[in-house]
């Protein structure tokens, strides 16, 4: 979760050498190469990381890059693709018949109502086409999650790096017909800077190899309900990264809100052996 919330203001700092398409091409290129010649393909059926490949690169990343790059700013778009526990938890209900447990519900509650608290305290340099498009991209998260969980206990990092060679096609079509063509994408790559080139490797190794195959390893470990809450501590590592290095202010009300997504998810994770320990007592 400090690795996928630091994650937003390497975005931002990205976007101003890459388009965002591009950049998110670039994000699975690195993923996927030169891993892929070490690394066997995992024991899935290539529809499931097709599908996955699809919706993480282009349906959650390369929509959520276009949504930072001036629709949405980088603290809110981290609050509301958290928009994916409701996608996860309710895909697992309705295809893996998974029960959501009253602990549960409040967890999940009380954490949504700190990310609320900062959804109205937000600035206003947002649209709604933002809104909507990061909203989309906590969906396509949803739907990654969903098929991830179908692959079963396999390599996860198998999994992310093959997954990706489905990621990069139409990434980098989109980025042809609509960001400037073949021009306008090796200009950037060949004038981005350094720092723009270590926002990228930071995107492929640290985000997409150890975040998603760390993620995916435990969405196929524990029920859905448990495991999907966890991200919702992505705005408050995503809020402290903007204070140190964008310099943005951390209010009161960002600390209390802060401290509400904590107490959901100690609720979410220690509540059963609290229950079991009072019980015995």
């Amino acid at each position: 979760m400090a690795v996928w919330g630091t994650n937003f203001v390497v975005i931002k700092l990205s976007l101003g050498s890459f388009p965002p398409f591009l950049f998110a091409a670039l994000r699975y290129i690195f993923a996927l190469l030169p891993l892929v010649f070490f690394f066997p393909k995992p024991k899935v059926p290539w529809w499931n990381l097709c599908i996955y490949g699809v919706a993480v690169g282009v349906g959650q990343f390369g929509v959520l890059y276009f949504a930072v790059d001036g629709r949405i700013s980088p603290g809110l778009a981290s609050l509301v693709i958290q928009t994916q526990v409701f996608f996860t938890i309710g895909f697992a209900m309705f295809f893996a018949n998974e029960r959501l447990r009253l602990y549960q519900a409040v967890a999940v509650a009380v954490a949504l109502t700190g990310l609320g608290i900062i959804a109205l305290h937000n600035d206003a340099n947002t649209t709604f086409l933002g809104l909507a498009l990061v909203v989309f991209s906590g969906f396509s998260w949803g739907v990654a999650n969903t098929v991830s969980r179908r692959a079963g206990s396999i390599n996860m990092f198998s999994y992310v790096i093959w997954a990706s060679a489905f990621s990069i096609p139409p990434l980098l079509v989109i980025s042809l017909v609509f960001e400037g063509g073949w021009q306008q994408m090796s200009t950037s790559i060949v004038s981005a800077p350094i720092g723009a080139w270590a926002g990228v490797l930071w995107q492929s190794w640290a985000n997409t190899l150890f975040g998603y195959a760390a993620w995916g390893w435990l969405l196929s470990k524990h029920s859905a309900a448990v495991v999907a809450p966890a991200p919702l501590l992505v705005p408050i590592f995503g809020m402290g990264a903007s204070a140190i290095f964008l310099s943005e202010s951390l209010p009161l009300w960002k600390i209390s809100a802060a401290g509400l997504v904590i107490i959901g998810l100690l609720i979410n994770l220690f509540w059963p052996n609290l229950k079991r320990s009072l019980s015995k007592s």
